[in-house]
């Protein structure tokens, strides 16, 4: 039975099932005798904990400790005995092809990714194939369809997701450049295309200087790759009119955004830096009033306007975001991932499905609401009050206190949703929540993304660098359509056919 509150006094509960068990060994006859009618009583108190050893990352110099009364609350919840295993975020994925290597692997193992080592392991049974289990459990059962596809492996699932928001990608513009110019938020492309014209035009600032220009891009592509679905262009892979699965770039809409990209570069709308620009200077133009527009995570809007209050305490609330401006083939948008890594059950420390079960139990505890408050605010009381229906997380002001719970949150996978307690929001954390829950309606999948191509764990990075590099290229003036033409050519015979007729081989075996 799930406990619907949280245990607030842990000592006394502890004592109580001391006491328990020495009354049970000075009266043993007694208690045989009476078996019948006392045995089940207190049964799911007194059972067992269930040991579980867990490999994660931390991002906190200090992660928590088993001395924590947090990590004791979330093994008195859960009826089990947590050994965490710690691992810096920067030297994971390291440590995680050591321990992998070792073949001595904890009950519970963070992969990162779908990388070539998780792979191999999946295909050598290290994993369990969690696949037909999953519908047994309150909360896992209800994972996402489209994470679900992109975490498989050959359309089973080897893992349990650590949830991210889909729809996460937006547009992030300065409302006071529009609301000087008398423009409204863009619906369409065509809209877009005149706001970032007017951003760079038509002095949007009023200080009658020519010093904007309307969108900033840095050498990180993703820019373009959200962009180009708004044009009906597929997530990597999509269909032909004959139901056979094509790269994204062998369609007729990705020259359609594509020559959108070049105008946009030729008219000076962009800066001319971009292939060359560092990502982390990526905000800086909108915070220092030089361009008014961003694509990326809907969530940097806040930030950029906390930036500019930094800069300028008197300063005005003048970002905004939309959602994906309508294309002329509909209304897409490019997903995230859906997820941050995932954790893997290894087959040789669970060997049973009984220990399976229990395992799949305690993730999906983590993920009830109980589960997710105390991994994110710890307990109520000592990290956090509720005062007038509000949260009050004061452990965030003493770090000994929040040390207490920190990179505890990375046990969690928040399926289906968040559950966490979360303070007042700003306008635009509210609405870039708004703006990620809409967007899961329009969100373009990856059909192929359960596929292992071994064309591709051979050749992927060369093929990729061959199609990103002509989309640079094309965009900056350095080749042409007939270019771009020899650049799919080029990425044909270095093995780009061999990889499109294994990914439909995989594709009709699914079916």
């Amino acid at each position: 039975m799930k406990r619907s509150r949280l245990v607030k006094f842990l000592a006394p509960t502890v004592s109580a099932v001391l006491m328990a068990g020495l009354i049970g060994c000075s009266n043993e006859a007694s208690q045989e005798t009476n078996e019948s009618s006392n045995n089940n009583e207190g049964t799911e108190q007194q059972e067992e904990r269930f040991p579980i050893d867990i490999m994660t990352m931390n991002h906190q110099p200090e992660p928590p400790t088993p001395e924590s009364p947090v990590w004791q609350a979330i093994e008195d919840y859960t009826n089990t005995e947590m050994n965490i295993q710690f691992v810096p975020s920067a030297s994971y994925e390291e440590r995680f092809n050591i321990t992998l290597a070792s073949g001595n692997l904890p009950h519970i193992m963070l992969t990162e990714q779908k990388s070539p080592s998780f792979i191999n392991a999946v295909k050598d049974g290290a994993f369990w194939d969690l696949t037909d289990y999953l519908d047994e459990y309150e909360s896992l059962s209800q994972m996402n369809d489209i994470v679900k596809n992109n975490i498989s492996i050959d359309g089973r699932i080897y893992g349990i997701y650590r949830s991210r928001p889909l729809g996460r990608n937006a547009t992030i513009i300065r409302q006071d450049w529009l609301d000087n110019l008398g423009m409204d938020i863009p619906e369409t492309i065509d809209d877009f295309y005149d706001a970032l014209y007017a951003f760079t035009y038509d002095d949007p600032d009023g200080n009658g200087q020519d010093d904007t220009y309307g969108m900033v891009v840095t050498e990180y592509e993703g820019p373009w790759d959200i962009m180009q679905t708004w044009f009906g262009v597929p997530n990597k892979w999509g269909e032909d009119s004959d139901g056979k699965l094509i790269p994204h770039f062998m369609t007729d809409e990705y020259r359609e955004a594509l020559t959108f990209f070049k105008k946009l570069y030729d008219e000076g709308l962009v800066n001319e830096d971009f292939a060359v620009m560092d990502p982390a200077q990526w905000s800086n133009p909108i915070v220092n009033g030089e361009a008014g527009v961003q694509v990326n995570v809907a969530d940097e809007a806040n930030r950029i306007q906390n930036k500019i209050w930094k800069e300028n305490p008197d300063a005005d609330d003048v970002m905004e975001i939309f959602r994906s401006p309508k294309g002329p083939n509909g209304h897409f948008n490019l997903p995230t991932q859906g997820y941050a890594g995932m954790f893997a059950i290894s087959k040789t420390s669970v060997k049973t499905e009984d220990d399976l079960r229990r395992v799949l139990q305690f993730l999906d505890d983590l993920n009830s609401e109980e589960g997710q408050i105390l991994a994110n605010n710890g307990l109520e009381g000592q990290h956090y009050n509720i005062v007038d229906g509000e949260l009050d997380q004061f452990s965030l002001e003493d770090d000994k206190l929040v040390a207490e719970y920190q990179d505890l949150n990375q046990l969690q996978m928040f399926i289906p949703e968040d559950r966490f307690l979360v303070g007042n929001q700003t306008r635009l954390n509210k609405k870039s929540d708004e703006i990620i829950a809409a967007n899961e309606e329009i969100v373009v999948g990856n059909p192929a993304e359960p596929y292992i191509s071994e064309v591709y764990a051979q050749r992927g990075q060369q093929l990729d660098n061959i199609i990103r590099d002509a989309r640079i290229q094309f965009i900056v003036g350095q080749i042409d359509e007939q270019g771009l033409d020899e650049a799919v050519e080029l990425w044909l015979r270095s093995g780009g056919e061999d990889y499109i007729a294994e990914i439909n081989q995989l594709h009709e075996q699914a079916q």
